[in-house]
């Protein structure tokens, strides 16, 4: 059904949430505002009337006229509407930040085990841990690869990557795409430099990436991608300030090599065990999801590519304050499996090896079960459901990384939970009056432009014509920009795109994460034996629902252009869920 609904017209969709534009110029104006601009519409009246030779004026230029008449009175009057935030905006219903958001349905009185990644998942980290992996990889490009020591003045910019763009390795621009693949017409850069539209056809022919394209394209899907799109995007800029050739395929292997680097030598993860306190958040509230999905006798597996040492490190700075062992977190796990080389655990034959955690090394002997209070390394998903005994449907795993986590425990019948951090700050900005607001404006002035271009031929057009539509295009400009500024200022919002549209990591959410929120603890909202599933009208991703709105609150408002689609439709704890003594929902 989602498919279906975005293939309808914007204007259809405002219909259906009992939103119009008829009769606008009589319900926008603030005070009576109505009577202020009615000469004006009739000046516009008399410019549209183009008669013929002999003074007469064709019923079809007629009908022509009164429709774009009609249409500049309702943006007068909307423009004045605009003056004040609509009162209906502040009673919307919001959508929790820490809410859980469904793709597809799940019963948790299903699941009878939760399995974890660590970096990202049950570990967080500050926004310091990306200066330090930027700086540890930019070190790594000048000592080992030579690149030109003035590399080393490069900063870390927080503020220029969002996470789920795309690097073209054939023509370096780093990319946003949108749900369908194409570029997004204001999120495509040529090291720090923002190309045109003009400049986005002349190098791709057309914004939509087609398939013999995209093979040169790659994801940076992870929390860790923050610092590698920054250096990319910074050494791509150096070399074209100093006028030096280079390959945008060799910058992309170089600094991805330096990345991989710092973090299979042990670099990052002595960096911030050296100093836990500047990287790593505390979190009590972790350890008491874990302790009862123990108490309620689930299985818990902990799957990560992390050494064990750098792991039990963490562990123990962000639960000593919450636990009096400093060993007791492996208790609450049956199973715990480090340096699992996913994502290529899930589809190799690699055997498990079990690892003396005193001696740092690996026991020769076979691997026919799990023991508890034992340490794992490697092994694969074949030898890991032959030794458990677990059923796919059964398991849960949680995880950041889209590709790595999510796409193989998806393929293997496991249900898939997406840890999405940043989730919760952008609900939190959808959430507020001025992102709504300008989310309003912004679609009534998409519907005035929808009924401008189906009202008025390009043949057809004139000077009063392209005035009116001048003023549409550069009112919607503003509110999208407006609305873009307030995630990123060069790339916007993460699940979203400029125009409304869901990015290509929303697209990728919607393809590997069964649900998806912004930390694991969150679950401690719902039930254990809840039932989730998808809203009843969504969009594509769960946490933009449709609104719908009675005629009895757009009238009370006198105002029509509240916006179809927006973050909040429900209040806690963030999906629709029914108690699973109501219903019977398979899934």
């Amino acid at each position: 059904m989602a498919s279906i609904r975005r293939l309808l017209p914007f204007c259809s969709s405002l219909q259906r949430t009992g939103f119009s534009l008829r009769g606008t110029a009589e319900g926008f104006g603030v005070g009576g505002s109505c009577r202020s601009f009615s000469a004006t519409v009739a000046s516009e009246e008399a410019i549209f009337k183009c008669p013929d030779e002999d003074g007469r004026v064709e019923p079809e230029v007629l009908v022509m006229e009164d429709e774009i008449a009609k249409i500049r009175r309702e943006f007068e009057a909307a423009k004045q509407s605009f003056l004040k935030i609509p009162e209906a905006l502040r009673e919307m219903p919001k959508m929790n930040p820490r809410g859980i958001f469904v793709n597809k349905n799940l019963r948790l009185d299903s699941v009878q085990v939760y399995g974890f990644d660590y970096d990202y998942t049950l570990a967080y980290y500050s926004s310091n841990l990306q200066n330090l992996i930027y700086d540890l990889a930019k070190e790594h490009l000048v000592n080992e690869f030579r690149y030109p020591e003035s590399c080393l003045g490069f900063k870390y910019d927080p503020s220029f990557p969002i996470r789920g763009l795309y690097y073209d390795k054939l023509k370096g621009c780093l990319l946003k795409l949108d749900f369908f693949g194409s570029i997004e017409s204001d999120g495509c850069f040529f090291g720090r430099r923002k190309l045109s539209k003009k400049e986005i056809e002349e190098i791709y022919g057309t914004r939509h990436i087609g398939r013999d394209q995209a093979h040169g394209l790659v994801g940076l899907m992870d929390f860790f991608c923050f610092s590698e799109a920054c250096l990319i995007a910074d050494i791509v800029q150096h070399f074209v300030d100093a006028k030096l050739e280079f390959d945008a395929c060799y910058i992309y292997q170089d600094v991805n090599r330096a990345i991989q680097h710092v973090h299979h030598s042990g670099l990052v993860h002595r960096g911030i065990l050296s100093d836990p306190q500047k990287y790593l958040v505390k979190n009590g509230q972790m350890l008491r999801f874990l302790k009862m999905l123990k108490e309620k006798g689930k299985k818990l597996f902990l799957l990560t590519n992390s050494p064990y040492y750098f792991v039990d490190g963490g562990m123990r700075f962000m639960l000593e304050d919450a636990i009096g062992s400093t060993d007791s977190w492996r208790e609450l796990f049956d199973v715990v499996i480090a340096r699992a080389n996913k994502p290529g655990f899930y589809n190799s034959e690699h055997p498990f090896r079990c690892y003396d955690i005193e001696k740092d090394t690996l026991a020769f002997s076979r691997v026919d079960a799990f023991l508890p209070n034992q340490v794992y390394y490697h092994g694969c998903l074949k030898s890991f459901l032959q030794i458990t005994r677990w059923k796919g449907p059964e398991v849960i795993y949680f995880g950041d990384h889209l590709f790595s986590d999510l796409r193989g425990p998806s393929k293997a019948g496991w249900r898939t939970a997406a840890i999405i951090h940043e989730l919760e700050n952008e609900i939190c900005i959808q959430n507020g009056e001025n992102y709504r607001f300008h989310q309003a404006k912004f679609h009534i002035i998409q519907e005035l432009l929808g009924k401008f271009h189906a009202t008025v031929a390009n043949s057809q057009r004139g000077e009063a014509y392209d005035s009116l539509l001048n003023e549409l295009n550069m009112e919607r400009k503003m509110a999208r920009s407006v609305m873009k500024n307030m995630f990123n200022s060069s790339f916007g919002a993460t699940f979203l795109t400029d125009t409304g549209q869901e990015s290509a990591f929303a697209y990728h959410i919607h393809q590997y994460a069964d649900v998806y929120t912004s930390k694991p603890e969150n679950f401690l909202l719902y039930s254990h034996e809840a039932w989730l599933h998808v809203p009843f009208d969504i969009k594509i991703i769960p946490h933009h629902v449709k609104v719908q709105f009675s005629r009895k609150i757009v009238q009370g408002t006198n105002d029509p252009f509240l916006p179809h689609s927006t973050t909040g439709v429900r209040e806690m704890p963030g999906t629709t869920f029914l108690d699973h003594q109501t219903e019977d929902i398979s899934g």
